[in-house]
């Protein structure tokens, strides 16, 4: 197997690994804010399975294309604070505050970080769609 075809599944399965752990953040809010419940095993279980994939894949791909966050790469290293800053703010989500308007406020907050985080992938540059803003 070539490296141009590696490539091509590897970058396949993490951005299918993308929509997955966006839908499934955004599902799990979503029943978390209007609900006031906690989630079933199975999603809270399952999101973690498809974020392991992505970041391995993310890995493969950094490998692949000899760019490496903290190493030279501004817009790989863009991506991981803002995963940093992602995670972060999904915790005050789903085990921070019981306060529904700061859950919205935190699930709101890390919906945008997400977008930022795939228009920094899809644009190559530390800015993403914050370039557009201003």
């Amino acid at each position: 197997m070539d490296i141009g075809t590696v490539y091509t599944a590897t970058k396949t399965m993490h951005v299918a690994c993308v929509g997955l752990s966006g839908g499934l953040f955004a599902g799990r809010a979503g029943w978390v804010i209007a609900t006031r419940r906690g989630l079933w095993r199975w999603l809270k279980v399952v999101p973690h399975c498809v974020d392991t994939v992505l970041l391995a894949s993310g890995l493969t791909l950094a490998f692949l294309i000899h760019q490496y966050p903290f190493a030279g790469s501004d817009w790989l290293t863009a991506k991981v604070i803002g995963l940093f800053a992602y995670i972060a703010l999904g915790v005050m989500v789903f085990r921070g505050s019981r306060q529904q308007s700061l859950r919205m406020l935190f699930s709101l907050a890390a919906l945008l970080v997400f977008a930022y985080i795939v228009s920094v992938a899809v644009t190559k540059q530390p800015a993403g769609f914050v370039v557009g803003l201003f």
